[in-house]
């Protein structure tokens, strides 16, 4: 099923990308649909959380991550029933991707950050014990981060698909027409219900990348500018 959403992706995409060129970047027939969900993936997830400077380089992960999780989802959906992001090995190679990405693209500003939060404001002799405690709790969300990531995803599209099963098996033990009735009602509302969780799901795994690595990405400028910010607020 890995398989086959990759090669939706590539073909789909592919014909999106050719319908730019061909008709002076107007997207045409299916591109139509993914044209306005890119764009919004570009200008609220990624330009917003990493910047304008240095989105670029994470977009092409960012738009990937998404489509993956969203179409991989749809078709646990189906009646093929195949739960991929339900399986806990996919979601976790999914953070460690992002974990990987982070931790090489991390500027001197991001590791700073972690290893001397307290900046240059205060002599080490004032902050070593503060130290003792604080970076080993910076270095610890360093892999809290991504855990969050895989569980997040996990735990949400399999206690969806539980849900689901225990409804349709209520059929079986009411063993009448009007438990039976109710059951499937409750289920096919569930199901539309995972429908909405299903996009939510990839939206909150490509936002939360994003955010990660605009951390990582940060420049001690950008950090100040930030910091202003919050402090007139």
């Amino acid at each position: 099923m890995i398989l086959m959403t990759a090669l939706l992706m590539f073909f789909l995409f592919r014909g999106l990308a050719n319908s730019y060129a061909k008709n002076g970047n107007i997207a045409k027939g299916t591109g139509r649909l993914f044209e306005p969900i890119i764009t919004y993936i570009r200008d609220d997830i990624a330009i917003a959380n990493i910047g304008p400077v240095k989105y670029k380089k994470y977009m092409p992960f960012l738009l990937t991550v998404f489509f993956f999780i969203w179409f991989l989802n749809m078709f646990g959906l189906t009646p093929l029933g195949v739960n991929v992001t339900g399986n806990i090995a996919i979601t976790t190679a999914l953070a460690i991707i992002v974990f990987l990405i982070t931790t090489f693209t991390g500027t001197k500003d991001y590791w700073r950050h972690i290893f001397d939060p307290l900046g240059d404001g205060m002599p080490w002799a004032g902050k070593i014990f503060i130290y003792i405690i604080l970076v080993p709790i910076e270095i610890l969300g360093l892999f809290i981060k991504p855990f969050a990531l895989l569980i997040r995803l996990y735990a949400n599209m399999t206690a969806g698909h539980v849900v689901l099963g225990s409804l349709l098996g209520l059929i079986y033990i009411f063993q009448t027409w009007i438990g039976g009735t109710l059951s499937f009602g409750l289920a096919f509302a569930i199901s539309l219900i995972e429908i909405l969780v299903a996009l939510l799901q990839a939206y909150i795994f490509t936002m939360l990348a994003a955010l990660y690595f605009g951390f990582a990405s940060e420049t001690h400028e950008h950090t100040e500018d930030h910091e202003g910010e919050i402090a007139h607020l």
